[in-house]
């Protein structure tokens, strides 16, 4: 902790010496940081890539996701940004899709998205998506909306998806989950 300030005021007395330019310092390592990291901090995240487990070796799943929700739009979920895609491939024939986040949740290690497909070569071109990933630290899961018998006529609310019932393909799963931290007013 000393060292880390000696080093810091070393680098801004030589700065002041090389620009002739005064600069504040901040203590690094006490409180300050701490709430400066804490209005830093963006409401939720979602990042990473993973492919799924299939047990045909032929089969090939991938999920990406770069989703983020502002600070500022904490209680906005439905203001969050980023992309998503997703490919599946099994014996050289499937599909792929990108496409714009319009919604992220979070809660602890889990995440819900929805999204617009936005380029695609499947049917899904235009329509809403939801996706859901458990960040285990192990095996990260993932779900998805268009698994089940009414898909054609499927109509995804924004922040809703399936629960998290695929498993990545092991040492693939790298999503990261950042808590979303609603703030409630007091009364």
């Amino acid at each position: 902790m000393a060292r880390t300030r000696i080093l810091v005021a070393t680098a801004l007395t030589l700065l002041v010496a090389a620009t002739g330019t005064a600069a504040a310092t901040v203590d690094l390592d006490g409180p300050q940081a701490a709430r400066h990291q804490a209005a830093s901090r963006e409401a939720a995240a979602l990042t990473g890539t993973a492919k799924l487990w299939r047990p045909a070796p032929d089969e090939d799943i991938t999920f990406t996701f770069d989703a983020h929700l502002a600070a500022k739009d904490n209680m906005a979920p439905e203001k969050a940004y980023g992309t998503f895609s997703f490919s599946h491939y099994r014996g050289g024939k499937g599909g792929w899709a990108k496409g714009r986040i319009d919604c992220l949740m979070t809660g602890g290690k889990t995440a819900v998205m929805t999204g617009i497909v936005t380029e695609s070569d499947t049917p899904f071109k235009g329509k809403r998506v939801g996706i859901s990933v458990t960040d285990d630290g192990r095996r990260d899961r993932l779900g998805y909306t268009w698994s089940n018998p009414d898909q054609d006529r499927l109509e995804v609310p924004r922040c809703m998806s399936a629960p998290p019932f695929e498993v990545a393909k092991k040492g693939t799963g790298d999503f990261k989950v950042l808590p979303w931290k609603p703030e409630y007013p007091t009364g």
